[in-house]
């Protein structure tokens, strides 16, 4: 039976997970296959027809329902297009019973009547120029309820939800322009006025960074964050000795991406600033979705952004007492085993039939349950007695609240999936709302630190702290690091790897930290860009442009420059001997002796960009043409042009010059250019098996909102591959040099990094930043860091 249900769940386009998943309810399933029966086989089912007859059959769920055939009909023939009118439709036909009339049914399901964009965006002004003075006044803090707000408006009943938000953004944006320091809310410290007559001592203000001021300058000190019971601070104090306590808590289901990078400095950096400790906990309570490779690369960011765990835990090793906790949550009083469904539980929490939320809240069905029942039943769960989603220990909190996050979370749920850490010991699993504050709490944090859509989480942590009488860490708050032009998403990111896309989960285009340190941009320079950035607990949404000129600058402090030639063209200066050979000395970086130099032979044969000879001269073109002589960098003398070799289609493929090597006759040329030379002695020049230039992945600013889906945004140029470029021999010695660890102008950002194959980095003059890829083996691969600043002078 159930296979014929999932066949006929099939035929209408439903996958076969979804259609198992609809047979778990055996009321839905029933009136779906009753509706589909309904619909007859003359139906062209798409997805919006399959889930709105999903939809009325939650509705029914089982009921016998007069005229329901008049619903699937305005379902399968388009009059019918969203949940809320097949909800409307519903509630109509209930209540009709036998006055029921096809037109007045479409009439209160609002068949026929459209709403524009237009009509959108005009009633939302209306609304807006009606609140206006308010408005302009708080500015951004009023855009949640202005969006609150218009979707109740009447006009717009039968409106797209998907208009409403972005319209209200472009209308502020048009209202109040770009958010500012308005927008975010900063305390003023009050300075101490000195005491009259005491004598007032110049002192020297310590350079600015993210810990001393903003969100973090703000926090508490150890100690001050407040207890429903004062006693457990004092035990708390006895463990710290009043010392700065952190975590990173990452969950090991994916890679880390830019955005982490921030919340590692906020955690790590903030313990350190302050001689405090810092924990790297994984938050391993989900074991279907985590790996070792996770794990693993998580440490590897963490140390390479250089920063060490003082200690590293899993949530994992607190099974046990989260475990005994729960229990005591349920003598207590504080919790209840729970049978309701997905479904049912949306439902008490308010959500209506078609999704929306607003709806009338109530209390499960198995909420006031005897305690010693809940515990049996809380024990058979832990012993495999249920399968998962038969049974979940919920907290019983307050329905009524205004906040969500008091409305009975769930605390365990049964899975049936091996644990990496506890093998097959447990068949139940603590949520992140149970661990994450109780774990908190056993490693005696003082600063629990996390971004903004944690906000609502701070009471249901402190509550569930409170009524098990555990010390209460303080959870704050920060505003998240979002990067524009690209995706963070973990299974958008899957998709891009799993249908080659990209290389992998460390592709340079991608902003994942391995795809970063891959790319070869510096910890340091991570470091150095979040610092400017400060942290406060507005959203920071950042271009990747802006991003790759604080890497730009990082390196132009901290790499040596080569000459490297993308496009090669040989030059031959005939008036050489076929021996001649000259040392040039060039330092790696003019200016600072402390990166040393080289030297570099001159001899007859020496390769040239392409890009550095034209047949003709303009006015702003001024390197090699005929009659325009050159320079070459550091060579003492000019070149000249004396012919030219071309290919078939006129190309230039040789150049026949003369060294202009007259002191009595030299004059400062107009420019020099950057060169390589063809010297078997010093086995010149490189040849170089790939330069990978890495352009933006994305063409747009935001992806995700393409149309078509963030794939079909994808830049087709993102990357480049040259196969003829080369480099002087000098490379070998950066190599073997490498890491530099240069120091960069602040030493706080100078981080010391391990030996490996990103931390090959160069300048390439004129080009930009190189590093070498780990394909490199045999074979000598780069990848372009980021472009050098452009200078259209120079061209």
């Amino acid at each position: 039976m159930a296979d014929e249900l999932v066949s006929l769940f099939s035929r209408i386009g439903f996958q076969e997970s979804k259609a198992r998943e609809i047979l778990k309810n055996q009321k839905v399933s029933s009136s779906l296959a009753h509706l589909i029966q309904l619909a007859g086989d003359n139906v062209s089912w798409d997805k919006t027809k399959s889930t709105l007859l999903h939809h009325l059959a939650t509705l029914l769920k089982g009921e016998d329902l007069p005229h329901d055939k008049n619903i699937v009909d305005a379902i399968t023939d388009g009059r019918l297009v969203s949940t809320l009118q097949v909800t409307e439709a519903y509630k109509y036909v209930k209540s009709a019973g036998d006055n029921f009339d096809e037109k007045e049914m479409e009439k209160s399901s609002g068949v026929g009547i459209k709403i524009t964009e237009e009509d959108v965006e005009n009633a939302i002004r209306r609304y807006i120029e009606s609140i206006k003075a308010e408005f302009l006044e708080k500015r951004y803090k009023m855009v949640p309820n202005v969006l609150g707000s218009v979707r109740s408006l009447p006009e717009l009943k039968w409106a797209s939800p998907a208009l409403f938000k972005p319209t209200v953004d472009r209308l502020a944006q048009e209202y109040l322009g770009p958010k500012d320091e308005r927008d975010v809310a900063k305390k003023e410290k009050k300075k101490k006025e000195p005491a009259k007559g005491a004598k007032t001592e110049t002192k020297t203000e310590p350079e600015r960074n993210m810990f001393t001021e903003g969100f973090l300058g703000d926090l508490h000190k150890p100690g001050e964050n407040p207890q429903k019971w004062p006693e457990l601070m004092q035990e708390h104090l006895k463990v710290t000795k009043g010392k700065v306590f952190t975590r990173f808590p990452p969950e090991p289901n994916g890679f880390l991406h830019i955005g982490h990078s921030k919340a590692i400095m906020v955690n790590f950096g903030y313990a350190k600033y302050h001689g405090g400790v810092c924990y790297l906990r994984y938050d391993d309570t989900n074991p279907e979705a985590e790996e070792q490779v996770y794990f693993d690369s998580i440490l590897r960011c963490v140390k390479w952004l250089g920063y060490e765990p003082w200690k590293i835990t899993y949530s994992s090793d607190y099974f046990d007492r989260l475990y005994e906790l729960a229990e005591k949550l349920i003598t207590t009083g504080y919790a209840y085993v729970d049978h309701s469904t997905p479904e049912e539980i949306k439902a008490q929490r308010g959500v209506r039939p078609d999704g929306t939320p607003g709806g009338e809240r109530f209390p499960s069905p198995w909420r006031d349950r005897p305690i010693e029942e809940s515990l049996a039943e809380f024990r058979k769960m832990r012993d495999g007695y249920y399968e998962p989603g038969k049974a979940i220990l919920r907290m019983k909190q307050d329905i009524y609240s205004p906040s969500p996050q008091m409305w009975d979370l769930i605390a365990y749920r049964v899975l049936n999936a091996r644990h990496e850490r506890t093998g097959d010991k447990w068949k139940i699993y603590p949520t992140y709302d149970f661990t994450h504050c109780l774990v908190d709490s056993f490693e005696n944090i003082s600063h629990s630190l996390c971004t903004t859509e944690f906000y609502l989480s701070r009471e249901s942590y402190e509550w569930l702290c409170d009524v098990l009488h555990v010390y209460r860490p303080a959870q704050r708050e920060y505003g998240r690091l979002n990067l524009t032009g690209t995706i963070m998403s973990k299974r958008k990111i899957a998709k891009l790897v799993n249908e080659g896309y990209v290389r992998g989960w460390d592709d340079p285009r991608l902003y994942t930290l391995e795809s970063l340190r891959r790319r070869g941009v510096p910890p340091g320079a991570i470091l150095s860009f979040i610092n400017t950035l400060g942290v406060t607990t507005a959203t920071t949404n950042i271009q990747a442009t802006r991003f790759e000129s604080a890497v730009r600058n990082y390196l132009d402090h901290t790499t040596p420059r080569l000459m490297m030639i993308e496009h090669p063209l040989k030059v031959v200066i005939d008036n050489l001997d076929d021996d001649y050979e000259e040392l040039v000395e060039i330092p790696y970086k003019p200016g600072s002796p402390e990166f040393g130099s080289r030297k570099v032979p001159f001899t007859k044969t020496v390769y040239i960009d392409k890009s550095d000879y034209r047949d003709t001269i303009t006015k702003d073109y001024f390197r090699l043409a005929p009659d325009q002589p050159v320079g070459l960098m550091r060579v003492p003398f000019n070149i000249r042009v004396k012919s030219v070799e071309r290919d078939e289609s006129g190309a230039p493929t040789l150049i026949h010059a003369e060294y202009l090597n007259d002191p009595a006759q030299h004059k400062k040329p107009k420019t020099y250019i950057h060169w390589v030379p063809e010297s078997e002695k010093y086995k010149s020049p490189v040849r170089i098996d790939e330069v990978r230039i890495h352009n933006q992945l994305f063409k747009s600013e935001n992806p995700s909102a393409h149309p078509d889906g963030y794939l079909a945004d994808i830049n087709p140029n993102s990357e480049e591959i040259l196969k003829d470029a080369i480099i002087e021999p000098s490379f070998y010695e950066i190599e073997a040099k490498s890491p530099l660890n240069m120091p960069f102008t602040n030493p706080e950002f100078s981080i010391k990094e391990e030996p490996g194959k990103e931390t090959v980095r160069f300048q390439a003059l004129r080009v930009g930043y190189f590093c070498l890829d780990k394909d490199s083996g045999d074979k000598l691969i780069f990848n372009r860091i980021v472009t050098l600043k452009e200078d259209s002078s120079k061209d």
